[in-house]
């Protein structure tokens, strides 16, 4: 039989089936560490991975095509990115889904589901997935909105074809406690054996490109946010191409779109305390949210252990935290 005459749906499926066998030898050849969860890490590219995350990586490189419009928002865990994902996504809206409006997206669904991961939701199981009901093709007032935990390192490959956009946050000090031993989570941390990490070299990623393409980068700070909020937003908004306009400026939208995406607004929300998507919680995503919180955690030993490093690994790249 000619492979003309193959259906499409059957070759798609001896395609995955394929790539998803290169993909097991690829990882099987690849080092690996146990971290502190008792799981077992992938060193890919410099890059940390899990297994079924590193599957998704091929996923991308060879489907993902990215449109002009795409806004892709980038972090590094727990590092303000559900806060980042509902502010992205009440700006773009905000001509479509009135700030105002009881019925808005963000008071029904969780920012992870409106703005889903690359890897963790979209190419997880599916070289191919349906991205059509993530609007245009062209319309900037419609723009396609993604996120991912990937360094640009990793992204670098499916961005080539076409200049979206990304916005990245990260957090000076992302370490936390939860049930797991801290000492293990932080010598994980400072080996740089964690997942997407080292740490340094993710952020580093998005920082050089924020330096090198200002108009495709922005790199934001958690502790800016939280400092100077309105700033941060309007200079979120003029770079995702959505300013505000005098009029939106004098009614307030800035401070109702501060308020509407508040993690204390969020997550006082019936879905984000009873709802979940893909096995996680929604309210496990909403933390204390405070900035320095992680001296409740580290004595000043670590702190120093860990700005060592980061001196070390950050040395005249002209990135500081």
């Amino acid at each position: 039989m000619d492979e003309k005459d193959i259906p499409r749906n059957l070759r798609e499926e001896e395609e995955e089936e394929n790539q998803s066998e290169e993909t097991k030898i690829l990882i099987s050849s690849l080092p690996w560490e146990i971290d502190y969860l008792g799981n077992k890490l992938f060193m890919f590219q410099g890059y940390w991975y899990y297994e079924d995350v590193l599957k998704s990586i091929p996923n991308i490189h060879s489907s993902f095509q990215s449109q002009e419009t795409d806004i892709i928002v980038a972090s590094f865990y727990k590092s303000g990115t559900t806060w980042l994902k509902a502010l992205t996504f009440a700006l773009v809206q905000r001509s479509k889904h009135s700030l105002e409006d009881h019925h808005h997206p963000l008071l029904s669904h969780n920012p992870h589901e409106i703005v889903p991961y690359l890897e963790l939701n979209l190419y997880l199981n599916s070289s191919k997935p349906d991205l059509t009901k993530f609007i245009s093709s062209s319309s900037s007032s419609s723009p396609r909105l993604f996120s991912t935990h990937m360094s640009l390192d990793a992204l670098k490959l499916p961005l080539k074809k076409s200049p979206c956009k990304g916005d990245f946050s990260q957090n000076e000090k992302i370490i936390r406690a939860e049930n797991y031993s801290f000492k293990a989570i932080f010598e994980s941390f400072c080996n740089g054996v964690t997942l997407h990490g080292p740490f340094w070299d993710h952020a580093l990623s998005y920082w050089r490109g924020s330096l090198e393409d200002p108009k495709h980068f922005l790199f934001m700070r958690y502790e800016e946010l939280k400092a100077e909020p309105r700033t941060q937003v309007k200079r979120l908004a003029e770079f995702l191409d959505c300013p505000f306009t005098k009029e939106e400026e004098d009614n307030g939208s800035v401070d109702k779109i501060l308020e509407l995406c508040s993690l204390s607004n969020l997550s006082s929300l019936e879905i984000n305390k009873t709802g979940s998507l893909g096995g996680v919680d929604y309210e496990t995503y909403f933390r204390k949210g405070q900035v320095g919180d992680w001296k409740s955690y580290m004595t000043s030993e670590m702190v120093n252990k860990i700005d060592m490093i980061v001196e070390e690994k950050l040395k005249g790249s002209g990135l500081k935290f």
